[in-house]
């Protein structure tokens, strides 16, 4: 089954998502985009008699309008009509996943989690509803659960960087700190740039990625970089760490994972100790 691509951008602290047009070209400006009603195909308007020119106006199909809801986050809207989608198609995993996701974003999350289950079960290939099965759980911070959905996902497809960045704030969430940096750095092997752009793929939610310990979660990212070879983003952590008051900073001058980067005088200069 084709799905259209779907980026999901999101900060570190917000749970965001985004859903992608599956006609591109009609959704480049949701801002400004004017949603006329769904119909099966284009139609063309003649422009008023005393003009020559044509003014061709595309129409949406279901599925399309659904889609423009959610980038203009009417998700209640989106809902509806993803319902509706879904009720024609009940073995649709995509309609089934989508309609999830926004009762997902209306905070309705037992009915969110229905879905994605369908979804799963429709196509049990299918990773990214696994993939939001575990969003579920982590947001309800059953990080076990958690783990097991999305440790799944990634039984079905190991080749998706937000799979593994998601199971890595599970496993930080349930204190499992070398299990987690052990998924960023699988991560960050499959999308340097994870943290960057923090984008995922068709129907993938990146989760509420609030932190309880963020001098630990910073400090946790510095090494993943560290090992990774990637000075500057390493720094960028570190210093984070050490704003947030975290204490065992030390620890990484005697850590094989920032060996490479110790000798920088830039990295050097973050366990100094200012007078007070």
């Amino acid at each position: 089954m084709t799905r259209p691509l779907m980026a999901c951008p999101a900060s570190i602290l917000l749970f965001t998502l985004s859903i992608p047009a599956a006609g591109q070209s009609l959704f480049e400006n949701p801002e400004t985009a004017v949603a006329p009603r769904a119909g099966p195909s284009h139609q063309q308007q003649q422009a008023p008699a005393d003009s020559s020119a044509i003014v061709v106006r595309p129409e949406l199909t279901d599925e399309q309008l659904a889609d423009l809801y959610m980038v203009r986050k009417d998700y209640r809207e989106a809902s509806l009509a993803y319902k509706r989608l879904a009720d024609q198609n009940p073995r649709n995993p995509v309609y089934l996943n989508k309609l999830g996701i926004s009762l997902h974003q209306q905070a309705a999350l037992a009915m969110a989690l229905k879905y994605y289950e369908r979804a799963s079960k429709a196509d049990p290939s299918y990773a990214d509803a696994q993939n939001n099965i575990g969003t579920i759980w982590y947001q309800r911070k059953k990080y076990g659960k958690a783990i097991k959905a999305y440790q799944k996902a990634i039984g079905i497809r190991n080749d998706m960087a937000v799979l593994y960045s998601n199971l890595a704030y599970a496993y930080f969430g349930d204190k499992k700190y070398e299990q987690a940096i052990g998924s960023f750095r699988q991560a960050l092997a499959l999308d340097p740039q994870l943290f960057e752009h923090n984008s995922s793929r068709n129907g993938s939610l990146l989760q509420d990625r609030s932190v309880g310990d963020r001098g630990r979660f910073y400090f946790l990212l510095a090494k993943s970089f560290a090992e990774a070879g990637n000075l500057e983003r390493c720094l960028i952590y570190l210093r984070k760490a050490k704003d947030e008051g975290y204490k065992e900073l030390n620890a990484a001058k005697s850590d094989p994972a920032f060996a490479a980067v110790l000798k920088d005088p830039a990295i050097q200069a973050v366990f100094v100790v200012k007078p007070q």
